[in-house]
Formats: structure tokens, C-alpha cells, sequence
């Protein structure tokens, strides 16, 4: 076989193995769902195709999408956000205390627990002791690049990709790589993403703003 012919292989594989992700971002749409987190103040958000528009008021929640099964094998991630205003830089290590601009939420199980479990609610995932979830901060006031344990879950660890402020920024992450930097091991199915914005701590107020998220086969 050809140098060509290999490359035209393996470009095919690589597209059936991320089916639909290729494609374009995913959708701001109605398979998107919002969730509560342990207060009913609930953020309002705007879901216009490939863009959403996040509005937290001293509230929070978070908006989920399962997603497909030709979308597990996602290795990396790709999306511009905007901050307009924001809340104060807070320490995402505490409890109560952690409040963020945006954080976008990659949720990991194993094949096994992936084909078995409902991924209705991003909860419902964690309690099991098989799912792992990355969370990328817009948010804090650590350093960018940082990774953190997160006070509410042990299987939930965030990197800081900005600090709090205000601005404009495309963002591009290797989830294989950080998975692995983040919990010693290689990653799982990709089987959800979850969007939030938290606001209610500081009593401050976030606009905000997500576009053009889309998953990649490789960063």
C-alpha cells in the first residue's frame, strides 16, 4: 500500500471512529438540558445554535448534553468563549466559595458503565464510581494551568485555562493528555459536557458567552 493510500485509510478511520463530530460544533439546541445544583436559583441561558449566552445573577446551575455514541472517542475539544462581566477572583479550592465565570465539563466512564447507565443527568453519572470528569475554568484566581481538586467531588478535577477577568479567548484542549495529568490513568467514553456559569457565592452577576464547541479527533 501507498504512503497516500495509508493516509486515505487512516483519515477514513479517524472519521468513523468520531462520526458527527467532524462535522461542525455541536449545536446549542434542545438536547441541552438545565440542572440544578443544591439551590434552586437558576441561571438564564440562550440557546442560539452555535452560540450560547449564559446569564448568572448571584445564581447557578448548569446545562448538560449527553452525547452520542460516535462521539465518545473525542480526544480533544475546541471552542471560543466571552466574558462581558464577571465576578471577582475567587479560591476554586474551597467549598462554598468557588465561584467562576464559565466552566465547561468533559464527563468520562468505561465502555461498560457508559452502555449501562442513563447519562440524563450529569449527577446521576457521577455517583458511579467508574465516571471522571475534567472541568475547564474561565474563573478563580489560581494560576492558568492549573489543576485542582475539586471541594465537592473526588472524581472531578478542573484546570484553570483563565483567570477571572474580563475578554475574549479560543481555547483548544488536549482531553487525552490532561485526563492522564489529572487522574494517573488513560481516559474513558466521552459521554456528556455540561456548561455552567456560578455566580451565587459572591452575589455577583456573569454575561457570558460560548461559541463554535466542537470536539476534535486529536488537538
Amino acid at each position: 500500500m501507498t504512503l497516500s493510500s495509508r493516509l486515505s485509510v487512516a483519515a477514513f478511520l479517524c472519521a468513523v471512529t468520531l462520526g458527527s463530530a467532524n462535522a461542525g460544533p455541536l449545536l446549542f439546541d434542545e438536547s441541552w438540558k438545565e440542572q440544578g445544583f443544591f439551590r434552586f436559583w437558576s441561571n438564564d441561558y440562550l440557546f442560539l445554535g452555535h452560540k450560547l449566552e449564559v446569564i448568572s445573577d448571584g445564581t447557578v446551575s448548569l446545562v448538560w448534553r449527553p452525547l452520542e455514541p460516535d462521539l465518545w472517542n473525542a480526544k480533544g475539544a475546541r471552542w471560543t468563549w466571552e466574558v462581558r462581566e464577571g465576578v471577582e477572583g475567587t479560591n476554586l479550592r474551597l467549598r462554598g466559595g468557588d465561584d467562576r465565570n464559565l466552566a465547561v465539563y468533559f464527563v468520562f466512564t468505561d465502555p461498560e458503565t457508559a452502555n449501562a447507565l442513563t447519562r440524563n443527568t450529569a449527577r446521576s453519572l457521577l455517583r458511579n464510581q467508574n465516571t471522571q470528569a475534567l472541568v475547564y475554568v474561565w474563573g478563580g484566581n489560581q494560576d492558568s494551568g492549573s489543576f485542582l481538586k475539586s471541594p465537592y467531588h473526588p472524581r472531578l478535577i478542573t484546570r484553570v485555562l483563565q483567570p477571572s477577568k474580563i475578554g475574549r479567548h479560543s481555547e483548544e484542549v488536549d482531553l487525552e493528555a490532561d485526563f492522564r495529568t489529572a487522574f494517573g490513568a488513560e481516559k474513558g467514553s466521552l459521554v456528556g459536557i455540561g456548561i455552567s456559569a456560578d455566580s451565587d457565592d459572591t452575589g455577583g452577576r456573569i454575561l457570558a458567552s460560548i461559541d463554535n464547541l466542537e470536539l476534535t479527533a486529536a488537538k
